[in-house]
């Protein structure tokens, strides 16, 4: 008895010790002060589960992940010339770009054009018409990709493509679509569609883990036409979900010099997950549109130096004058970017927030009502969307600035996922994507209660979910 005593005695102050190793190590690699206090209050508290817990999602992770992925992109960073030199030069544009081209590591380009697909149905079927009209080669990505009947008609069009010669390369984030079945690749594969080899990803240099997700949805054909946005393929994104109902999403379609962009952005997710080059492949020589928008694409992810998801949203709100119009189904932001909203709100800019009144994800959706109230009092207004689920990755700035992609207003877009978002420096996208936001308006309603004056599950675990703010 004594024995046993004994044994556990130096286990539990052995599982202390390392529970306080482990909080002095996050104290001082966190990214953020919240971030530091939220593992060293984890650590100390409850060290059966903030243990485990730190040695999968711990700073000292990220560092790996980050150095690994810097590594990776200094082999193909001369290529990053390839999109800049074959593009048009600097445009003249009525906001200050600068910002945001040192966030893309892009910069702004003429001769762009787009075109907003407010809903699943349209978007997929002008994607399907591109995947049937490609000649050389497809870039296909998607966080979710699900074995249902939408996955079976884009397996379909990529399958037909291959076998008329096209060059079909395809990724699907193995997190993101852990239930796609292995018959479903097994086809793809044996039409010639490349894939990533799952299995030879023995090394956590090149694993996306569980932490770091690949959250980006592209479709790039011949370096001529690009899609990206918040559809990924699955039927709910149709509205044929009986939880969800209706599914409102927006995609954007691409030409011009920006396809280039979005399509080195591709390569570099290629490479860092295959080790295969595939730039010397691609079409290289930007189309340009008759359009002529000014726009850039601002990939996002782990491996940056800096903030750059978030530092986008900050750099985008400080910018405006008269409103901040976004779109999001998560709304967990950081400290700094609640400040300029708050900030902008108080200068007397028409400040808006957009949220789905419905539940995907429980926490960042618990957790976003800890933030509505300070907004709120300084003028904010926030809309809870009724008209089914809404998905939609979206902000327009004035009349000067528009945006679509897949960043969420939140901490893991901000600083855990690889995110894509196209802007747009141009009047008319700017005026199309208010026109858009202003339906979406019309469906939503007011958030008129402040969270004392919620149910009490509400009152009682938002401010709990919101301490989870960094990894949700």
């Amino acid at each position: 008895m004594t024995f046993w005593v004994i044994v556990s005695t130096a286990a539990l102050v052995s599982m202390w010790g390392l529970a306080a190793l482990a909080a002095l190590n996050a104290a001082r690699t966190a990214r953020t002060p919240q971030g530091a206090i939220g593992w060293v209050v984890f650590l100390l508290s409850s060290p059966p589960l903030a243990l485990p817990a730190y040695l999968l999602f711990g700073h000292h992770r990220f560092e790996k992940y980050r150095t690994a992925w810097q590594s990776a992109q200094d082999e193909v960073q001369s290529l990053q010339s390839m999109a800049d030199l074959r593009s048009p030069g600097p445009v003249a544009t009525p906001i200050a770009t600068a910002p945001f081209q040192a966030v893309s590591g892009f910069q702004v380009c003429g001769g762009n054009g787009f075109e907003l697909l407010a809903d699943g149905e349209t978007a997929f079927e002008e994607m399907f018409r591109t995947i049937d009209a490609a000649r050389d080669y497809l870039l296909i990505q998607f966080y979710i990709v699900r074995d249902d009947t939408l996955g079976q008609r884009l397996k379909q069009h990529l399958i037909a493509a291959a076998e008329r010669g096209v060059a079909v390369w395809f990724l699907a984030d193995p997190i993101g679509s852990h239930r796609l079945s292995r018959s479903y690749l097994a086809d793809l594969e044996q039409a010639g569609v490349n894939l990533m080899d799952r299995s030879s990803q023995r090394s956590a240099k090149y694993r996306i883990t569980l932490n770091f997700r690949n959250h980006r949805k592209t479709l790039v054909a011949d370096g001529r036409i690009a899609f990206t946005g918040g559809l990924n393929v699955g039927d709910e994104y149709l509205g044929l979900s009986k939880t969800f109902g209706p599914w409102r999403d927006t995609h954007v379609k691409l030409t011009g010099p920006v396809v280039q962009q979005l399509q080195l952005t591709y390569a570099q997710d290629w490479h860092w997950l295959t080790e295969e080059p595939i730039l010397d492949l691609l079409t290289w020589q930007p189309e340009m549109s008759p359009e002529d928008r000014a726009a850039l694409i601002v990939p996002t992810g782990p491996g940056d130096t800096t903030e750059t998801g978030s530092m986008m949203f900050f750099s985008a709100i400080a910018a405006a004058r008269q409103r901040v119009w976004i779109a999001s189904p998560y709304f967990v932001p950081d400290f700094d970017v609640i400040a300029a909203l708050k900030h902008a709100a108080l200068r007397g800019i028409d400040v808006r927030i957009l949220v789905p009144e419905g539940v995907d994800h429980y926490l960042p959706w618990l957790a976003s009502f800890a933030y509505f109230d300070d907004l709120r009092r300084v003028g904010v207004k926030v809309l809870h969307y009724t008209d089914g689920f809404m998905h939609q990755k979206v902000f327009v700035i004035d009349e000067t600035l528009a945006a679509v992609g897949t960043t969420n207003m939140d901490n893991r877009s901000f600083r855990l996922n690889f995110e894509t978002m196209a802007l747009f420096f141009d009047q008319d996208a700017a005026r199309r994507v208010a026109a858009m936001l202003e339906n979406d308006f019309a469906k939503s309603r007011p958030l008129e209660r402040a969270l004392a004056e919620q149910p009490w599950p509400l009152r009682l675990f938002a401010p709990v979910a919101r301490l989870l703010a960094p990894v949700l």
